[in-house]
C-alpha cells in the first residue's frame, strides 16, 4: 500500500500471490467491529469503514454481511487486485499508504479494517499515519497481522528452525515449513504491536487471537485454545482507536 520498490510491486500485482485471509478470519474481525459500532440507528448516517488492503474484495464481501447498514469501501494500491474486487463489493478505489495517499478527507472515516497488510510494508509507521489523519477523533481501527510469538513459532525457534511467517526470500521459501511466498517484510508479537500502535497515536482497547487455516489438521485445536492467550496466538487482532486529541 506504501508504493513498494519495482521487484515488490511486480510481486504483488502477480494473480498468483494470495490476497485474502479466508472468511472465518475476516467474519471475527468485522463482529468485533459490528459491536464497536453499535447498532444502525433508524435515521441516522452510516458509518463509513475503510478497508484498506482489500485485495479481491472477497474479505470485504464477508464482512459486508456483519456490517450491514454501514457504508463499505475497498481500497488497494494493485490494479488487478482492484478489479477483481469491484466483481464483489461495490465500491473499491486506488490508494497508497503514504502521506495524503488515501483518497479521503482528512477525519472522514469511522472505522478502518487493515487486515494483514502491516507486516507486507516497507513503511509501517507511514501506514498507520496516514489511517490515523482520515479516521475520525475516537474512529475504529481493527488490524490483523500474524504473530511471530505463535506457539509453534516457539518451539521452532528453539529447535533452529525459521518461524512460520517469517521470509527471507521473494522467490523461494527457505529454513521453514511452507511452499508459498506471500511478500511478509514486517512481524509483530503481542507486545510490540501494542507498543507500535500507540507510539503511532492510537489508544488500544483490545488484542484476541484468530487461529490459523493453515495449521496441519491434526494440530488446530491446539491452535484454536492459543485463542485464549492472544501472546500464544497465531493472528493477532487489535482494536484501536484514534486518539481525541
Amino acid at each position: 500500500m506504501t508504493r513498494p520498490p519495482a521487484a515488490l510491486r511486480d510481486f504483488y500485482e502477480n494473480p498468483a500471490v494470495p490476497v485474502a485471509s479466508g472468511a472465518d478470519r475476516s467474519r471475527r474481525q468485522a463482529r468485533l467491529l459490528a459491536r464497536a459500532l453499535g447498532a444502525v440507528r433508524s435515521g441516522a448516517p452510516a458509518a463509513t469503514v475503510l478497508d484498506v488492503g482489500c485485495g479481491d474484495g472477497s474479505a470485504a464481501a464477508t464482512a459486508a454481511q456483519v456490517l450491514a447498514g454501514h457504508r463499505l469501501v475497498g481500497v488497494d494500491w494493485s490494479q488487478d487486485a482492484l478489479r477483481r474486487a469491484r466483481t464483489r463489493i461495490p465500491c473499491a478505489v486506488r490508494g497508497e499508504l503514504t502521506d495524503g495517499g488515501l483518497p479521503f478527507a482528512s477525519g472522514s472515516a469511522d472505522a478502518v479494517l487493515f487486515s494483514e497488510v502491516i507486516e507486507h510494508l516497507v513503511d509501517p509507521d507511514a501506514a498507520l499515519d496516514e489511517l490515523r489523519r482520515v479516521l475520525r477523533p475516537g474512529g475504529h481501527l481493527m488490524l490483523s497481522t500474524p504473530n511471530l510469538a505463535a506457539w509453534y513459532n516457539r518451539g521452532l525457534l528453539l529447535a533452529g528452525v525459521q518461524p512460520v511467517f517469517s521470509e527471507v526470500s521473494m522467490r523461494g521459501i527457505h529454513g521453514r515449513p511452507g511452499t508459498q511466498v506471500v511478500g511478509h517484510l514486517r512481524l509483530y508479537t503481542a507486545r510490540a504491536l501494542r507498543g507500535f500502535l500507540t507510539a503511532s497515536g492510537f489508544e488500544v482497547v483490545r488484542i484476541a487471537g484468530a487461529p490459523y487455516h493453515d495449521v496441519p489438521r491434526p494440530l488446530r485445536p491446539f491452535d484454536r485454545a492459543a485463542c485464549r492467550v492472544p501472546s500464544l496466538a497465531s493472528i493477532l487482532l487489535a482494536h484501536a482507536r484514534r486518539g481525541r486529541e
